[in-house]
């Protein structure tokens, strides 16, 4: 008896927990719905009224009028050769480090890991002072390398690939030691495949980070020839919002986050083995 009824506990325990997580989805996604609902009325339709949630009458005017803009493609190219850049420095030194944590020995090793792990509390923001004067001594603002190289070494990138090699069972490695096999061999050979769901997560967001990155390339890139999508579509919200009006600043946001929700779409099985295999570790 006292066990069915710790079984019917659990069962309306689960059921509570499931209510609450679908009721702060609906709550989620609402404002979403209203931006893409919003994005696909006329503007005359808008300026009576922004509720509701059925695009009625629909148009797709407000992303004509977007992509007609001749900057729009070259922001969404510097966006995609930021994040696809970034994505891939991330991925190789926070793999080659992680590894180097959690396997080599070298002097000062648990040193340099605290002072790693203490990057993670420093806010962005306290730096920018110093990297916009160091890349402007360099003369590389308004470049790739400016937008990109700020964001390659980055401490939770570091961190994640550090904890999945240390639970890496050594005896993987053994065989490959008693070949003589070198360190960047069996970090090649079997370290790194085993790696692929740790660094698809990682990849993910670091890429989602790129792409919506706002505050570094707005300091960094002054020239509109430079924008990204994210600097680029803010900088002409404000004439969109008096020309073009409410629906097209809002074809705006969707439009930039598009590629994100696709991405999301195509690799959101990646994402839940990498954040299932971390909770289990």
């Amino acid at each position: 008896m006292s066990t069915a009824r710790r079984t019917g506990s659990a069962r309306t325990t689960d059921i509570i927990l499931l209510g609450l997580t679908v009721a702060f989805a609906i709550l989620w996604m609402i404002p979403v719905v209203w931006v893409v609902t919003m994005s696909l009325k006329p503007n005359v339709e808008l300026m009576r009224s922004t509720a509701g949630f059925i695009p009625w009458p629909f148009t797709i005017d407000n992303y004509f009028n977007l992509v007609k803009l001749a900057t729009v493609p070259r922001w969404l190219m510097h966006s995609f050769i930021v994040a696809v850049s970034m994505t891939a420095l991330v991925l190789i030194v926070s793999s080659l480090a992680g590894y180097a944590f959690a396997r080599l020995d070298f002097p000062f090793k648990r040193t340099l890991f605290l002072i790693m792990i203490a990057g993670l509390m420093v806010p962005e923001q306290a730096v920018f002072i110093p990297l916009f004067t160091m890349f402007a001594d360099w003369g590389m603002h308004n470049t790739h390398a400016a937008l990109v190289a700020p964001r390659v070494a980055v401490p939770i990138g570091v961190f994640l690939m550090t904890q999945f090699f240390r639970a890496v069972p050594r005896e993987l490695e053994e065989a490959a030691e008693l070949d003589h096999a070198s360190y960047f061999t069996i970090f090649w050979r079997i370290m790194l495949p085993l790696s692929v769901p740790a660094l698809t997560t990682l990849g993910l967001f670091t890429f989602i980070f790129a792409w919506n990155d706002f505050l570094w390339p707005l300091v960094s890139a002054t020239k509109a020839e430079m924008f990204t999508v994210t600097v680029g579509l803010a900088s002409i919200q404000g004439n969109f919002a008096f020309s073009e009006g409410l629906g097209s600043v809002m074809a705006s946001a969707v439009f930039a986050s598009l590629p994100i929700v696709i991405l999301f779409l195509i690799f959101q099985r990646f994402i839940v083995a990498g954040v299932a295999m971390g909770a289990g570790k």
